[in-house]
């Protein structure tokens, strides 16, 4: 490529940025209005200005350019996820938390695989490749709704915690199913729960490392030189726990995770930050993750395939409708049952089992399976994006209402407004966080 082609590519590719900003922040202003996530409004006005729509967007899902904003854009999502919640709730919830990542998953590969056996007719293993791919939820997707919508604190908690560790394992079921599709093994349930283990444990030791070590360079007493720079540390960090995780053939969105909640719970180590710049870092990380979700959705948007959605849409609404109304409430209840110190009450049980959104995980999964050229591929590719833009577009602009209708909902404190003259200027939006996050 030379000089000049390379300055056009450059041109065209600042152009879709510019424009993925302005019809982005637009469209987050619309959501704060009518006071639904904005991922669901960032879903469809990204299918509205994607190659099939008005094509003022076209970024393709196999690019680099795709792959490096979905993979650090959900890590910086999760970091995020990992840094708002607090040891305290989790302490209470958390066999809930270990059973559904690992059990839940297979409830749901298996009920929901079962349903697609029926519905496409086709071969039971391409079935249940379908449900493994679809059996994770999302917390590119969650963890902004629990951000936007004030949910009790170890529900919300608990669902959060759930996407970050399902990933790691919903990955691994999709992969030892592929591999029986290939000829090429066979699937061992023991062996898929110690490579769950194995990776979930490297991805919770690296994460706590960096974490900790995070902490110390921006908050010790003694060794915070690097206060001053805590923004530019926390990208440094998110980053390398993610590389060096997967480099370790680990779960790197674990790492993430982990590392956003010990820095987000640092105060349990005895470190401190200045109001002020712990107020600068919790700005930065508010607009930097407001603007990873709007390019994430967007794109991801812009990707869908109308066509092929239209191909398999009769037994993929059907597969989808089983998803949520049937593996869902299965797996919650069977896997919460076990977790009597919890104590989970019926209204909090309804809620978990309507807030399981797909998104960027499963179809980057389905991506990954087109390009390996798996066995009933092409289907599951069209009805994830299927089950994508149902689970997001319902149950997502739904989550507040359901929450106050079943009494989860926590009133938001009223944010103090800047004065100007006798005016109150509201404040900044679409960027909302209904709490102050412990950073």
């Amino acid at each position: 490529m030379d000089a000049g082609t390379t300055v056009v590519v450059a041109k065209q590719t600042l152009i879709t940025f510019g424009t993925l900003l302005g019809i982005g922040t637009l469209g987050g202003f619309l959501a704060s209005k009518i006071r639904i996530p904005d991922v669901a409004i960032f879903l469809l006005v990204g299918m509205a200005i994607g190659p099939e729509g008005f094509a003022l967007v076209e970024i393709r899902a196999d690019s680099a350019l795709n792959q490096l904003i979905l993979i650090f854009g959900s890590c910086y999502i999760l970091f995020d996820g990992g840094a708002s919640l607090r040891f305290k709730v989790l302490k209470e919830v958390w066999l809930t938390i270990v059973i559904i990542s690992t059990v839940g998953v297979l409830i749901t590969c298996f009920a929901t695989g079962l349903v697609a056996y029926f519905a496409l007719h086709t071969p039971m293993i391409v079935a249940l490749l379908l449900g493994a791919t679809l059996a994770s939820t999302d917390p590119a997707v969650l963890v902004p709704i629990f951000k936007q919508v004030r949910v009790k604190d170890r529900v919300a908690q608990t669902v959060m915690s759930e996407s970050a560790f399902n990933d790691a394992m919903g990955a691994i079921v999709t992969f030892a199913i592929l591999n029986i599709a290939l000829g090429l093994g066979t699937f061992d349930v023991h062996e898929t729960l110690f490579k769950f283990i194995k990776e979930a444990g490297l991805g919770i030791v690296a994460g706590a490392i960096l974490g900790y070590l995070a902490a110390l360079l921006i908050a010790h007493e003694k060794w915070c030189f690097l206060t001053e720079y805590a923004p530019v540390v926390t990208l440094m960090s998110v980053i390398s726990a993610y590389m060096v995780t997967d480099g370790m053939e680990a779960s790197g969105f674990m790492a993430v995770f982990v590392f956003g909640l010990v820095l987000g719970n640092k105060n349990i180590f005895g470190f401190r930050m200045e109001p002020n710049e712990k107020k600068r870092m919790e700005e930065f990380i508010m607009t930097t993750s407001f603007i990873m979700r709007m390019f994430i959705f967007l794109l991801l948007g812009s990707q869908v395939s109308f066509a092929l959605m239209n191909k398999y849409l009769l037994p993929g609404l059907l597969i989808v409708s089983a998803l949520i109304f049937v593996a869902r409430p299965l797996a919650v209840y069977l896997c919460t049952l076990p977790d009597r110190k919890a104590k989970w009450e019926r209204n909090e049980l309804l809620f978990m089992c309507w807030t399981r959104e797909t998104g960027v995980i499963p179809g980057a999964l389905a991506g990954m399976l087109v390009g390996m050229k798996a066995p009933g591929a092409e289907m599951i590719a069209s009805v994830t994006f299927l089950a994508i833009l149902i689970t997001i577009v319902l149950q997502a602009t739904t989550t507040r209402w359901l929450a106050g209708r079943l009494g989860l909902l926590v009133e938001e404190q009223p944010r103090p407004h800047m004065e100007h003259g006798k005016r109150s200027l509201p404040p900044p939006v679409p960027i909302q966080v209904a709490e102050t996050q412990g950073y």
